[in-house]
């Protein structure tokens, strides 16, 4: 991969989803740097520099934020609708990951100007696939503006 690493921000609260995340970026060698929280009120934090996150070295802006929906403290499709609502975050692309496969959430997600909307496969194998393209797509593949 060219360029400079991607700051990858991954609301997950399952732990060992996001763990599935983390080894996959590092066993495909994808050179980024990915950041965790693990409710929406700790995401809308990071975002927004606020409480633990003030420090912009220590939070920076992400490129790709990776959303699940079932989220505690505030909902996932809630962190989606704020961050697409802000004039100064709506241009980060989010990546809907969650386990549900309900039409409604899909359709709610891109209303609310999703850029993707990924089901976890159960199986460990297929998620990591899955990971692994994620990776390719949006973090080697895909052109970003300077």
């Amino acid at each position: 991969m060219k360029g400079e690493p991607i700051v990858i921000l991954l609301v997950e609260d399952e732990e060992a989803h996001a763990e599935i995340v983390r080894r996959n970026f590092e066993s495909c060698r994808m050179a980024n740097r990915l950041m965790h929280v693990a409710d929406g009120q700790a995401a809308l934090d990071y975002l927004y520099q606020r409480n633990g996150f003030s420090d912009p070295a220590k939070s920076p802006r992400p490129g790709v934020i990776l959303l699940d929906l079932r989220l505690p403290k505030v909902d996932g499709m809630e962190v989606l609708k704020t961050v697409k609502k802000d004039p100064k975050l709506h241009t980060i692309p989010v990546v809907v990951l969650t386990t549900s496969k309900a039409e409604t959430d899909m359709v709610k997600a891109y209303d609310s100007h999703a850029n993707s909307y990924l089901v976890k496969p159960v199986d460990f194998m297929q998620f990591t696939k899955l990971m692994e393209t994620f990776g390719y797509y949006w973090l080697a593949w895909n052109q970003y503006p300077h």
